[in-house]
């Protein structure tokens, strides 16, 4: 009875105490289980701040959110939340590349300590509670004892701070990768490694991103033989993939993304070696893969590319339905940068006069409706007509008529002779870049 009374009393002093807690913060949400990319932190009791602080990074169009750790009695402001490690990792390398965010982490939360009896029942895997931190040479997971003195320490330099993060994240890095250091703290065996393996062995995710604004772009990279000067694959950009093999006697291989809209960036590596010192610019060693950075630009005044995936019905200007997907591309182009001016330029297969099918009054861009208008004209005119098609497409979505110029070619500028298996490659359009 007497072990009975005093688990009975310690119930009712637990629940007295959180009671009171959950008053003082009842308006503020608990972290549930789960992986959050962390950029600040602050004392319970200082939501205020923590609220400011969002404000503050939301006029720069960053979407942040902060929840509390009762337990541990801290606020966490984060930039998103996931329940896949992986994914959570890959988010904070992203974040770091933003300016303020350089020192950006992983909070995990393990366990849902809302009630009581989960607090008493689960006292031991409290312990497990942990904060990611992730370097250049490696990503550990650090018990939740050792960022307690961490952050401990970096409270007595602190204290007296009320209206900023109660933790600087470069003093914290520091002392909780020198506390595990001390502490041999534990790395993750399934997803976490500290020595980098040759590509061959390893995957790798191909970081393709708008070096602008970090935005993530889609996109295609080209796996290219050095050795032979062939293609190898197409691989698709922003999902973890094991590189193929180039079967070549150096192993060597290049990377090449060209996506419409952005100027192509190459990079070289090895692939049966693990990468050197030279590539340590686009190339990083976290959570048990290769991390290859795209950082790509947008076209300059000047450029010339071509819409090679849009396409043109036989003898018309009129656009065959699968080329939406590039003229978006072109659309959010023109739409992120209001002072681009471009020229479209139209090509065909020869110079030879024939019939030419254009739209009718129902506009219909991608398809050969019933009103479209039949008739004949030069290689030239029919140049012509499908640049205008393009222009009319970008008029109907909003962009400015004054912003599009038109040249037609007809077979004037062709890249391959017109009886060639390639010929149909001359049927395209140019976009030119006349301002930025």
């Amino acid at each position: 009875m007497h072990l009975y009374a005093r688990g009975i009393f310690t119930l009712l002093f637990l629940s007295q105490f959180f009671c009171i807690e959950s008053r003082a913060q009842s308006s503020t949400p608990s972290l549930t289980p789960g992986y959050y990319v962390v950029v600040a932190v602050y004392r319970l009791g200082q939501e205020a701040y923590a609220e400011s602080y969002i404000n503050s990074i939301d006029k720069e169009g960053i979407d942040a959110q902060y929840g509390a750790d009762i337990r541990r009695k801290y606020l966490y402001v984060y930039l998103d939340y996931y329940k896949d490690f992986d994914e959570s990792i890959k988010e904070m390398l992203t974040a770091r590349k933003k300016t303020g965010f350089e020192q950006a982490w992983v909070r995990v939360m393990k366990d849902d300590l809302d009630t009581n009896i989960n607090l008493l029942t689960k006292a031991e895997s409290e312990k497990e509670q942990s904060v990611v931190i992730a370097s250049k040479e490696k990503t550990v997971i650090i018990p939740d004892e050792i960022e307690k003195k961490a952050e401990a320490e970096i409270d007595e330099n602190v204290s007296n701070v009320e209206s900023k993060p109660i933790i600087n994240e470069i003093e914290k890095e520091q002392i909780i990768e020198e506390l595990a250091s001390k502490e041999n703290a534990p790395t993750l065996e399934e997803a976490v490694t500290a020595t980098p393996k040759s590509v061959a062995a390893a995957s790798v995710y191909l970081s393709l991103y708008n070096s602008t604004n970090n935005h993530q772009i889609e996109g295609e990279v080209e796996v290219i033989d050095v050795d032979r000067a062939r293609l190898v694959d197409k691989v698709k950009g922003n999902e973890n993939i094991n590189l193929p093999d180039p079967k070549s006697k150096s192993g060597k291989i290049s990377l090449i993304a060209n996506v419409f809209g952005y100027r192509p960036i190459q990079h070289e590596i090895y692939y049966n070696r693990i990468p050197d010192d030279s590539t340590n610019h686009f190339i990083e060693w976290s959570d048990n893969h290769y991390v290859i950075k795209f950082g790509m630009s947008r076209y300059h005044k000047g450029d010339i590319h071509t819409l090679y995936n849009v396409f043109f019905y036989n003898d018309a200007a009129i656009m065959l339905p699968e080329s939406k997907y590039q003229l978006n591309s072109l659309l959010t182009m023109m739409n992120e940068n209001p002072n681009y001016r471009i020229k479209l330029h139209g090509h065909t297969n020869g110079n030879a006069r024939g019939r030419i099918i254009t739209m009718g009054p129902s506009k219909s861009f991608f398809s050969l409706a019933n009103d479209v208008k039949d008739g004949t004209g030069s290689a030239k005119e029919l140049s012509k007509q499908r640049a205008e098609v393009i222009k009319y497409w970008l008029v109907s979505q909003g962009v400015a008529a004054d912003r599009i110029e038109i040249k037609a070619w007809g077979g004037g500028r062709m890249i391959y002779d017109k009886n060639s298996v390639n010929a149909k490659k001359n049927v395209r359009v140019d976009v030119e870049i006349l301002e930025e």
